[in-house]
């Protein structure tokens, strides 16, 4: 009989990478979502099935993580074999307005699961992933962050994730449940959410490359970030599951980028090279140059004259609006103890996490640009 797979938070960006990854194993997927007026499916839309097919192997359930009772029913309907926790408030600048929320979902929502597996009689059947964060290490105590690093929260959410860790190791140890905790660095894809850093630059560059958009403004420009593909570190989840013994791990890419460098990287697909000067809220990105036959390949031919007139202006400013009451300045994490007891180390660059999310974001908004214009440019948006 196939495996089954409970996923919360199944319509985000691992979610959804999960969800398609572990169908393609032969897993029966369930996923839980909350309850909106709109759909919010855009991300498993292909993986949906009509709930009156036969043999489905994925099944939406509406549910939400400060619902205990609710919860509760649906694992025991399911009955899974491995629980993916990946539902979460996971906006560290918002969850400084929104902290209470934040602890009930993130915090006590994953305690909320774990009681339910053991009050359920499920706590040898099921084992349970949780996701938690490099935000946990904050004011880093040790570079680069493995397992045994202390941790420093520096966030409502890194907070609320910080209890969720400990009760992850906690229902481990007391109950004999297989419960790991994936303490995974930033991971992005065409499918991150627009408010995080590196989609946000990714959709504002593609923008301003296609004219649509004059600038862009962003907050601390030097926080150094670990930052790997999302569809590696789905695997990374999976194989924690497999192992014969639960424990914790940290996923990561060992390199760390500065978020200028990654706009200066992200503007360099599309042809272009970027230069700052000022610092902190006074600093400022311009455009200095471009390569045109490249600009001509990936942008295109017919965007290139007016792109050329803005050479010498502002494309990034920094607005302090956006800066964390406590910021957390570098992360990088080693990912020592996965390579060795998982087998698992990333396959994508930096440089092709990049190009994958730029030329995802370009054709996207030519997109957009064609439909917004009436359609009356002759250009190939649809490939």
């Amino acid at each position: 009989m196939a495996k089954v797979a409970l996923i919360t938070g199944i319509t985000g960006q691992d979610g959804a990478y999960l969800a398609e990854y572990l169908i393609k194993k032969g897993y029966t997927v369930h996923g839980i979502k909350r309850r909106s007026s709109l759909f919010n499916t855009d991300r498993i839309d292909h993986l949906y099935q009509d709930p009156h097919e036969h043999n489905r192997n994925m099944i939406l359930h509406y549910g939400d993580m400060t619902d205990s009772m609710n919860l509760t029913r649906i694992i025991g309907d399911v009955k899974p074999d491995e629980i993916y926790n990946l539902a979460a408030m996971s906006h560290v600048k918002v969850s400084f307005d929104t902290p209470e929320y934040t602890a009930n979902a993130d915090g006590i929502g994953t305690l909320r699961i774990l009681e339910a597996v053991r009050l359920l009689g499920l706590t040898k059947k099921t084992r349970i992933y949780q996701a938690s964060t490099s935000e946990l290490y904050g004011l880093v105590q040790e570079i680069p962050q493995k397992e045994t690093t202390p941790f420093y929260p520096r966030s409502p959410y890194a907070v609320a994730k910080l209890y969720a860790y400990w009760i992850t190791v906690n229902y481990r140890e007391a109950y004999g449940m297989h419960a790991s905790n994936g303490i995974l660095f930033n991971h992005e894809s065409p499918l991150r959410g627009e408010t995080f850093v590196t989609r946000k630059v990714t959709r504002a560059v593609s923008r301003i490359v296609l004219g649509m958009q004059d600038m862009v403004y962003m907050g601390n420009l030097s926080s150094k970030r670990d930052w790997g593909h999302a569809k590696d570190y789905i695997k990374a989840m999976y194989l924690i599951l497999q192992q014969d013994t639960p424990d914790d791990y940290v996923i990561s890419t060992g390199i760390t980028t500065t978020i200028r460098d990654f706009i200066k990287m992200s503007f360099a697909k599309a042809g272009v090279v970027v230069d700052f000067k000022g610092v902190d809220e006074k600093e400022v990105g311009f455009l200095v140059s471009i390569d045109e036959s490249v600009f001509a390949k990936e942008v295109g031919i017919e965007y290139l004259e007016s792109f050329r007139k803005r050479l010498g202006e502002t494309v990034v400013g920094v607005d302090p609006s956006y800066f964390r009451p406590t910021e957390v300045d570098i992360l990088i994490g080693d990912n020592s103890k996965a390579k060795a007891k998982l087998g698992w180390e990333p396959s994508y660059s930096l440089d092709g996490l990049c190009e994958d999310m730029m030329m995802h974001d370009i054709a996207l908004m030519k997109k957009e640009d064609y439909l917004k214009n009436g359609g009356y440019r002759i250009l190939n948006y649809f490939e």
